[in-house]
């Protein structure tokens, strides 16, 4: 029984693993590392090291190894956070910023994610944040957030150096639920695929979740 458990979750980790040599492989077979990094808004390092964000926080991809580290502290970087840092590294276009604003729904397949995307990130943040006035800035706030002008309250977060991601509020009122919602600039879909921003998406959330207290 015991080792049937310990085995519970092995193929999710070896489709992890296997995601994560191909992303690794991917980027060994960029030709000009220092033009990827401005793409991405990284930063090369050398020929041993990148430097990216993620979520604020700092990272190194060191090569030729093509492994991850946090660049302050010494714990572990998740494989889920390392494959998301790679996707988006290899894939960034450099496209500039569009100035429109788009919905999740909007990005490539989105409406067939949607209902995972609404119970994973746009449920919790309307039943976290709605809660008290100016606590989904406070939680921004943390992630270097800055307040937004669309709803009743919202903050836009850089995911990635070129990925903001914005997080509206409704408050709602006696006849109406609050409500809320997640918008992209339009250039997303040049840095990231549409299940990566599903679970960048939820790691925002869930991350200034956790950095509120419970009231």
């Amino acid at each position: 029984m015991k080792k049937n458990q310990a085995n519970s979750h092995g193929p999710r980790e070896e489709a992890y693993q296997l995601s994560y040599d191909l992303a690794r492989k991917q980027l060994r077979e960029i030709g000009d590392l220092e033009e990827q990094c401005r793409r991405s808004g990284a930063l090369y390092m050398g020929p041993d090291k990148i430097a990216i964000s993620y979520l604020n926080q700092h990272y190194h991809i060191n090569l030729p190894d093509v492994d991850l580290s946090l660049a302050d502290v010494t714990a572990e970087v998740p494989l889920t956070d390392k494959i998301l840092i790679l996707h988006y590294f290899n894939h960034s276009l450099g496209t500039p910023p569009s100035g429109k604003f788009i919905t999740f729904k909007q990005l490539p397949g989105g409406i067939s994610y949607y209902p995972a995307f609404f119970q994973r990130v746009v449920s919790p943040l309307v039943s976290r944040f709605s809660k008290r006035p100016g606590l989904l800035t406070e939680a921004a706030a943390r992630f270097a957030g800055r307040e937004a002008d669309i709803g009743d309250e919202s903050v836009t977060v850089d995911a990635f150096p070129r990925v903001p991601i914005t997080l509206a509020l409704w408050k709602g009122d006696d006849e109406v639920a609050p409500s809320g919602n997640v918008l992209f600039d339009a250039s997303v879909t040049d840095y990231l695929p549409t299940e990566d921003a599903v679970v960048v998406c939820g790691n925002l959330v869930w991350k200034m979740i956790r950095e509120i207290p419970s009231t």
